[in-house]
């Protein structure tokens, strides 16, 4: 089996495309698609067989058809948002697609119709807060979180909502809010394979927070908070994104400043973190994506407009280059889902 891989080139107003293969993690250049107005976040439908894209100039969201042999990207429809979305989703039945909004303060849920293009206008348009920076349900898809950043009158916490999958609108959960302590700043945050734990980093605090997460009530209690710099460095930098292989014995997370990929170990028991080390990656590492097989991990540097290739040992879960390739100026997202 090979990989498709997509990285939306916001500076350039394009999907750049490789294929992958999943043995040697080798990319090989396929045709773009144009995309204007810096086609940033993407979503897939749960089954892979559909992308949505969103336009942060623009203000629009573009549904795709995936051809699953050739990755070949076919557009379903175009809709109008109201200010850029920086993050989004579907739910796990791939009925919605949900969307957090840094600007516009706001988690917003489209319908997605029978063809697999998003629906306008939206189900749920809910004012939060400012910094809103992602927006994910968990795996009953009865719950939902969306964090905050710190700052600028951001409210530096995590939100909890209940979602209805029947009708796609989401209200508070008891509590509302996770707090966090000054200056942390939750930023995205990724669901450990098999456990109750959720795993969230911190744009200000350049952190991982651990949560227990109660599938009952669908609430967040905190286990664990550790740096994702290394001891003694003290200079500027902010984290971005998160993953965890899946396998669920290895998490990365970026510095943007350090401009490092954090590595950590993921306790078999517990689900807590312990640093495996640091490995240096492209200038400004904002977005990432781990392959189905947790073999490769790709990262692309914001600044640097490069790509690099990293394979994760499956032992250790150390990083190791194996490859860089310049991809376009800005890249803001990398999609990888199996060919076929």
């Amino acid at each position: 089996m090979s990989y498709h891989v997509y990285i939306t080139i916001s500076g350039e107003g394009r999907i750049a495309r490789f294929d992958m293969d999943e043995n040697t993690g080798a990319l090989s250049p396929c045709d773009d698609v144009a995309l204007p107005g810096r086609p940033a976040p993407i979503a897939l439908s749960p089954d892979r067989s559909v992308m949505h894209i969103a336009r942060r100039i623009d203000n629009k969201i573009t549904s795709f058809r995936i051809d699953p042999v050739s990755g070949d990207l076919t557009e379903l429809g175009t809709i109008p948002i109201e200010i850029d979305p920086c993050y989004m989703a579907t739910d796990k039945t791939g009925r919605y697609l949900l969307s957090a909004y840094y600007i516009g303060e706001t988690a917003a849920v489209h319908a997605i119709g029978d063809d697999g293009a998003a629906v306008y206008p939206p189900i749920e348009w809910l004012h939060t807060g400012r910094g809103a920076h992602c927006f994910q349900t968990d795996r009953s898809n009865k719950f939902a979180f969306v964090p905050h950043i710190d700052g600028k009158g951001a409210p530096n916490a995590i939100f909890q909502f209940r979602f209805d999958e029947t009708t796609g609108r989401i209200k508070p959960n008891d509590p509302p809010h996770v707090p966090q302590a000054d200056f942390t700043g939750p930023r995205h945050f990724c669901f450990h394979p098999e456990k109750d734990i959720v795993y969230v980093s911190n744009e200000q605090g350049c952190g991982v927070s651990v949560y227990d997460f109660n599938t009952t009530t669908g609430t967040l209690s905190p286990l664990q908070t550790i740096s994702t710099l290394p001891e003694g460095w003290t200079g500027e930098s902010k984290c971005s994104q998160i993953q965890v292989t899946p396998c669920g014995r290895f998490l990365y997370a970026p510095n943007r400043g350090h401009d490092s990929i954090a590595e950590f170990r993921i306790d078999a028991e517990t689900g807590l973190l312990s640093v495996l080390g640091h490995v240096e990656a492209e200038a400004v590492p904002r977005v990432f994506s781990i392959d189905p097989a947790g073999k490769f991990l790709l990262s692309a540097g914001l600044k640097s407009g490069k790509l690099i290739t990293f394979a994760i040992d499956g032992d250790s879960g150390r990083l190791k280059k194996i490859g860089t390739r310049d991809v376009g100026e800005e890249p803001m997202w990398v999609t990888i889902i199996p060919a076929g």
